[in-house]
C-alpha cells in the first residue's frame, strides 16, 4: 500500500484509559525493535511498533508525558499507569505507536526486526523476517552524531549522556 491508501482508522490507548488515540495509518505492517533502550522501556526482550506520520495520530483523551531517551528521541507514556504508547525522533515527521497499545493489535503484522545486534537469542524465535542493525541505518547514525558527536555509541549509556 502507498501513502494515499485509505484504510479504516485504528484506536488505542493505555492500560488505565487515561490516554486514548485514533490513528489513520496507510498500512497494516509493523516491526519489532530489539534495541536495549526498548528492552528497558518496555520491560521485554523487544518492542513491537507501527510507524506512521505524526499527523496521522490524534490524542482523543489525555496526552502522553514524555521521557527523553536521548538528545534526539523521546518515549511517550501514561503518567498514571506507565503504559508507553509512543516513540519519536524529535526531528522527524514520523513516530511509532506501540502495537500493544492498539485496541486490536491483530490488525497489524510484523514485517521486520530492527536493532538485531541487541536481539536476545534465547528469546528469539526465528520467523524469517528481515533484520537491520542500528549502525546500518544512516539516518539514525546521523541523528546520533549530530546530537552526541562521534564518542557516543548506540547503547543505553547514550541516554544518560545528555
Amino acid at each position: 500500500m502507498d501513502e494515499t491508501t485509505t484504510l479504516p482508522p485504528v484506536d488505542g490507548g493505555c492500560l488505565c484509559g487515561a490516554l486514548r488515540y485514533r490513528a489513520t495509518p496507510t498500512h497494516r505492517e509493523g516491526y519489532c525493535c530489539h534495541c536495549r533502550m526498548c528492552q528497558l522501556a518496555f520491560g521485554n526482550t523487544r518492542a513491537a511498533f507501527i510507524n506512521l506520520r505524526k499527523d496521522e495520530v490524534v490524542w482523543t483523551h489525555g496526552t502522553p508525558r514524555h521521557f527523553a531517551w536521548s538528545r534526539f528521541a523521546r518515549c511517550g507514556f501514561c503518567g498514571r499507569c506507565g503504559t508507553p504508547p509512543s516513540f519519536e525522533y524529535l526531528d522527524s515527521q514520523r513516530m511509532d505507536l506501540s502495537a500493544g497499545s492498539l485496541d486490536d493489535p491483530s490488525a497489524f503484522a510484523p514485517s521486520a526486526h530492527f536493532a538485531v545486534e541487541s536481539r536476545i537469542k534465547a528469546w528469539h524465535a526465528e520467523d524469517g523476517l528481515p533484520g537491520e542493525r542500528i549502525d546500518a541505518n544512516a539516518q539514525i547514525a546521523a541523528r546520533r552524531k549530530q546530537a552526541c558527536g562521534d564518542a557516543v555509541l548506540p547503547r543505553v549509556a547514550a541516554t544518560h549522556e545528555r
